[in-house]
């Protein structure tokens, strides 16, 4: 079996490579041959051939157009859309999962006052307000705003959203992947030096057992969401925070021991095989 592993043409640090480079090794446990292409060099491929695309990146309509050319993507584009836009996760798990008290800011064409929203949402979320853009990884574009004019200093022109900031889970969340819709692992991360939990801002990692709770809540979820596979971010007062429909394997690798790369080749093999 043969398979493309689509990853981003930017992002080409030791991080990544690293990544790519597990992910290659766990498909060979699983007998199949992955070759590792960047969204730049399939959208210039003049041909592909491929059993299915394992889509690690967030080119969405490069995925879709895979689609519409007959390949099996895993995860979707629709899933990888709603994961990679905070406001449409936040609005698609509402009323189904426990999520933090969420505002997301009206749509702007151009540079605009939003003084009326930020008015609003202080006095419905309080202060300190956790302000991220709509678009964003590894903890990057996320603040702890103590006051309004924080919240206006990080406001472009680009989308965003404020949330309730959850006290108890400063610097604490868990980490649970889903794969083929079951959790298979968790991993906690503290950072006592930052309220994101986030490996890349300096946490650190344990595995620890799930609860019931929380592993009914991850594959809702995944369930909700169309997800193949994904991390799922819960903080301590058992609110989803974030779902990632890529999530960086290789920490809970390091965390936990359980290779969740070699159990999502094995899921797709029995997907590709009904």
């Amino acid at each position: 079996m043969n398979g493309i592993l689509v990853c981003n043409h930017f992002l080409n640090t030791d991080k990544f490579t690293k990544l790519n480079e597990h992910l290659v090794n766990s498909a060979k446990l699983c007998d199949i041959s992955l070759n590792v292409m960047t969204n730049s060099e399939v959208i210039c491929s003049k041909s592909l051939k491929a059993d299915f695309i394992l889509f690690w990146d967030k080119d969405v309509n490069l995925a879709r157009l895979l689609e519409k050319k007959g390949f099996r993507v895993f995860n979707s584009a629709k899933s990888i859309e709603l994961c990679d836009d905070k406001a449409k996760t936040y609005i698609e798990l509402l009323g189904k999962v426990k999520q933090p008290e969420t505002l997301f800011a009206p749509k702007s064409f151009f540079k605009s006052d939003y003084k009326e929203f930020l008015d609003f949402a202080i006095q419905k979320l309080s202060l300190p307000v956790v302000f991220k853009e709509c678009f964003g990884s590894f903890g990057e574009q996320v603040y702890l705003c103590e006051n309004e004019t924080e919240i206006e200093s990080h406001i472009s022109q680009r989308p965003f959203l404020l949330q309730k900031f959850v006290e108890t889970s400063k610097g604490h969340d868990c980490r649970i992947e889903v794969i083929g819709k079951k959790a298979v692992c968790k991993m906690v991360r503290v950072n006592e030096n930052d309220f994101r939990a986030n490996i890349t801002n300096g946490g650190t990692a344990v595995c620890e057992e799930m609860t019931k709770y929380e592993r009914e809540t991850v594959e809702r979820c995944a369930e909700i969401l169309g997800l193949d596979f994904c991390g799922v971010d819960i903080l301590t007062d058992g609110s989803v925070c974030e779902v990632n429909s890529n999530a960086h394997i290789l920490n809970l690798y390091n965390a936990t021991g359980i290779d969740c790369g070699k159990l999502i080749f094995e899921y797709i093999k029995k997907e590709l095989a009904k």
